[in-house]
């Protein structure tokens, strides 16, 4: 096993630099045409942040302190979650002319998708940091755990990416059944409620969402200004390793089977 994966780094250094092209490529065709280009990626999470507390202000008025904040540091993360997995999902199809031509470990085609879109984000993270500190919001010692939160929920993207990948590959019925997954995880992921609100017995709700228990965690130590949170921290880790272990497992098992389908 331990011999199998060190082919699998042998190989990744091997094609880093295409892959960096293919980051490079995702990136300038996001923005291409647009008048604002790379600014949109601030301009977004700030205009819906803005319309989202507008709304939500009214309803949970005096129960949340700082809600665009909070808001804005829950969006971010989904957003993240939701782009990077959608766009890795259908990333071998859209990547079909490519993988006929030459031959490349098409397991680079997917990670692109992800880091292309973490550049994004990280850059309309400045924006979280920016309302944070207009607001007059409180920068603790503990922020400087979020990049923790942020790494984990890089590896559990590129985990739920590459399975997303392989399946759509053979049923094209999962792009329409994720957006709808994705519809629902994002209503049940506290980014504009509290989550104190949940009755008891829909609490499971939570602790069943995946994206959740990243969202907790990055606010306990941006939005909370708390310490670590172990007990969250530890599910995060292993809902990261487990989802990138099924992942690289599925998606190695069926890549030959790719040029047959696609």
């Amino acid at each position: 096993m331990i011999e199998k994966y060190s082919v699998y780094l042998k190989t990744f250094k091997k094609y880093s630099y295409l892959l960096s092209l293919l980051v490079k490529k995702d990136i300038k065709k996001k923005y291409k045409g647009s008048v604002l280009g790379i600014i949109w990626s601030f301009v977004n999470p700030l205009l819906n942040m803005i319309i989202l507390s507008f709304v939500f202000s009214t309803l949970f008025k005096g129960t949340i302190d700082n809600l665009p904040v909070y808001i804005l540091s829950g969006l971010l993360l989904f957003s993240f979650f939701s782009l990077s997995t959608t766009s890795g999902m259908t990333s071998i199809i859209a990547s079909e002319h490519l993988i006929k031509k030459i031959y490349i470990p098409k397991y680079i085609i997917t990670i692109s998708t992800i880091i292309s879109n973490f550049v994004f984000f990280l850059i309309s993270l400045l924006v979280l940091l920016v309302v944070m500190l207009t607001s007059g919001t409180e920068i603790t010692p503990y922020i400087l755990y979020s990049p923790i939160y942020l790494g984990l929920l890089f590896v559990f993207c590129a985990g739920i990416s590459l399975l997303l990948a392989a399946g759509t590959v053979f049923f094209r019925d999962i792009e329409h059944i994720y957006s709808i997954l994705i519809t629902a995880l994002m209503y049940s992921s506290a980014i504009f409620y509290p989550s104190e609100i949940i009755p008891g017995k829909y609490k499971f709700l939570l602790d069943w969402n995946p994206v959740y228990h990243f969202i907790h965690g990055f606010r306990t130590v941006v939005y909370y200004g708390q310490p670590l949170d172990m007990q969250n921290l530890l599910i995060c880790v292993v809902m990261a390793c487990i989802s990138l272990l099924i992942g690289v497992l599925v998606f190695e098992r069926n890549q030959n089977k790719f040029i047959f389908h696609i």
